[in-house]
């Protein structure tokens, strides 16, 4: 496995596109409203990147197998776990959705970061979902530090969430990032302790935990080979920080002005770094 560590400089080139990339997100929230459809959400994204002087890595992606993905950012709707495509759907009262936003900077640097919305009054169980989900990457990124093991952040991750009587996806994780839009290592969201590769300074990766209130089985749907849903159609919850690794700790590189604020239990979001 060969992971990238970054330079001083490029570690610095790192944080502006994070930045750019949360401050999309910034943009789009007052826009997230119930009647909106998704695809106008992604119109204003790309009207957004273009004005800050970045592009859509999404647009025109094609992994080997996929076909190019059509869409500014992905508009993960209630039983969606990941990839939903923007369409002409308005956004009812009730929903709840996951929208993530990668940039690529005009020097090339990718930054990739999401959020949950809860469109209107929303049940108890979607918000729990949400919250739970919210709290549970904050854990994997607690876990961040010189010395720490991948398998901690897994593990952090899947205790609270199943403790909360939820399930984590495993067949999609986080992943490196830098001047490559998926570089290693793999970011597992379940896992052992003590389990898989030793962090070091100037690791960047996402940590973005996919949290089902159901079963954890996930299938295609549809045929526009991208959008992944739950199997019993049980609500999903996402949220996503690109993370670098420093020398005493952490940093989380997607925030911004509009970034919701850290759960309790985390005294800064930069805590780690002191």
């Amino acid at each position: 496995m060969s992971i990238t560590i970054k330079s001083r400089e490029q570690i610095e080139a790192m944080r502006t596109a994070c930045r750019l990339a949360s401050e999309v997100l910034d943009y789009l929230t007052p826009h997230i409203q119930v009647g909106v459809t998704t695809k106008e959400i992604d119109r204003l994204a790309a009207e957004y990147m273009r004005g800050q002087g970045t592009v859509s890595a999404t647009i025109g992606y094609a992994p080997p197998g996929y076909p190019p993905y059509p869409g500014h950012l992905c508009t993960s709707l209630n039983n969606v776990v990941c990839h939903g495509i923007p369409n002409e759907k308005p956004l009812k009262k009730g929903d709840i959705m996951n929208v993530d936003v990668t940039v690529i900077t005009q020097d090339g640097w990718y930054g990739d970061n999401s959020r949950m919305y809860l469109l209107g009054e929303c049940t108890s169980q979607a918000k729990r979902l949400v919250q739970v989900t919210y709290e549970a990457m904050w854990l994997g990124i607690q876990q961040v530090r010189p010395g720490a093991r991948l398998g901690d952040i897994g593990a952090a991750i899947q205790k609270f969430a199943e403790g909360k009587g939820y399930t984590v996806v495993r067949e999609f994780c986080g992943h490196g990032i830098g001047q490559k839009f998926h570089e290693e290592p793999q970011v597992l969201h379940y896992g052992r302790p003590g389990t898989l590769e030793e962090l070091k300074p100037g690791m960047t990766f996402t940590i973005e935990p996919m949290i089902n209130a159901g079963r954890r089985e996930i299938k295609e749907s549809g045929n526009d080979g991208w959008t992944i849903v739950t199997k019993d159609r049980s609500l999903s919850a996402q949220w996503e920080h690109t993370v670098l690794v420093t020398e005493t700790g952490y940093e989380v590189l997607t925030l911004s002005a509009g970034s919701l604020a850290p759960p309790d239990f985390i005294t800064s979001p930069q805590a780690a770094t002191a």
